[in-house]
């Protein structure tokens, strides 16, 4: 069950602004506590029938990049808030999942409903803590939870989801969460909607074309002064961590397109 949306907490400034996209770079390796990323590896099949893999095979050509800046990135390079050494922390995952819709490439979001006490209204990933059952939070634990909680509030059929990568760990300080973000080619689409009104407002996708055109992006203000990318897409306001993970992907894929970075949108002490 559910017990928190990781993707709509405040983490400031996301960008990692000393790092141009050429300097991605790494080893290449997929896992260890050394870069704070999941270990990739392949495991049977959970008690739904899902097994979990991850693999970049049979992907489409436009999605190569991302990929790519998966098996290189360093956490660094996503957020100036990485994982306690000690280990310490919530444990939790989200799903960036990019399908391909009427106007080509496309991110899954979804809107928290706005009676939440805790940031009413606020565009996320799908995601939520891990549970006992997900397994090693080391391992597969991550891709088990990022599926089952896309799957529980969107209503997807995970069997048509190929994880072909996982971002390194990411920290939320304000909420003490600990997020592994898992990326998925929706391979074969299903429906998705609303699954529990009173967690969730809307279930909906956003084309890339509209997440990098300049006149959609805006440096988002908080009153305590943190200051991060927002998004202005499909009548919503997308901040937080999940215009921060965006903003990266978008940067390392080769994506990006120069915006006014001198564009605010204040928030209130609400968000």
């Amino acid at each position: 069950m559910k017990t928190h949306e990781p993707g709509t907490e405040q983490q400031g400034e996301e960008r990692y602004s000393g790092t141009e996209r050429g300097d991605a770079g790494g080893s290449g390796r997929r896992g260890g506590a050394r870069d704070g990323r999941t270990d990739v590896v392949t495991a049977g099949p959970a008690d739904d029938g899902v097994p979990v893999t991850v693999s970049a095979e049979g992907l489409p050509d436009w999605l190569d990049p991302v990929a790519g800046a998966a098996r290189t990135v360093r956490p660094q390079q996503l957020s100036r808030f990485l994982p306690p050494e000690s280990g310490a922390g919530r444990q939790s995952a989200v799903l960036v999942l990019f399908g391909e819709g009427a106007r080509g490439p496309e991110l899954l979001l979804m809107e928290r409903a706005g009676s939440l006490r805790s940031h009413p209204g606020q565009p996320s990933f799908p995601g939520g803590s891990l549970d006992p059952e997900d397994g090693d939070q080391a391992t597969t634990g991550p891709l088990r939870a990022a599926l089952r909680e896309a799957e529980e509030e969107t209503g997807l059929d995970p069997r048509g989801v190929q994880i072909f990568g996982v971002l390194p760990r990411l920290y939320i300080p304000v909420s003490s969460f600990v997020v592994t973000p898992v990326l998925g080619w929706w391979r074969t689409p299903s429906p998705v909607g609303v699954v529990d009104p009173a967690e969730t407002a809307r279930v909906f996708t956003v084309p890339v074309a509209d997440l990098t055109d300049p006149a959609n992006r805006a440096t988002a203000v908080h009153p305590s002064g943190h200051r991060g990318p927002a998004f202005l897409v499909e009548s919503a306001l997308v901040w937080g961590f999940t215009a921060g993970v965006i903003d990266r992907i978008l940067h390392f894929a080769g994506w990006e397109r120069p915006w006014d970075r001198a564009r605010q949108v204040p928030l209130d002490w609400r968000a």
